[in-house]
């Protein structure tokens, strides 16, 4: 535990949760989170050692942890530094939250997101039962 205390010290936001490094990062788009997925995950592959990686909409979580003896070893603090080293934007979903609240509502957004596909979602909702049946 001295050596696992001293090697937090030198990781930037990470924490011990039942035997696991945990850290959570956040976006501000699925994009984001995206990306950084793929440059972890090139990382982890390329060191030979796979955390878990749980992704959602503006957020990465990650846990790392040697799974052959189900503890942690000197390796997966390394690995949590490599991940470290890769850029985040600053921006989190709080940001922009603040960013967009410029008297736009949620029909602003649904508005968008229509003239982006093309029209709302139920548009063929008759066409696409006619076609399930």
């Amino acid at each position: 535990m001295d050596v696992a205390s001293r090697l937090m010290e030198q990781l930037n936001g990470w924490t011990f949760e039942q035997g696991h490094l945990a850290k959570s990062y956040s976006f501000s788009d699925f994009g984001g989170a995206l990306e950084f997925v793929n440059r972890i995950g090139k990382i982890a592959e390329e060191q030979g050692h796979h955390p878990d990686i749980y992704m959602t909409w503006g957020k990465v979580s990650v846990e790392v942890w040697t799974h052959k003896i189900d503890g942690l070893t000197e390796s997966d603090f390394i690995l949590a530094a490599k991940f470290d080293e890769i850029p985040v934007p600053e921006q989190t979903r709080a940001a922009r939250r603040d960013a967009d609240s410029d008297g736009s509502d949620e029909a602003d957004l649904d508005e968008d997101y229509d003239s982006a596909d093309g029209g709302s979602d139920y548009d063929d909702a008759e066409e696409f039962d006619e076609a399930e049946r």
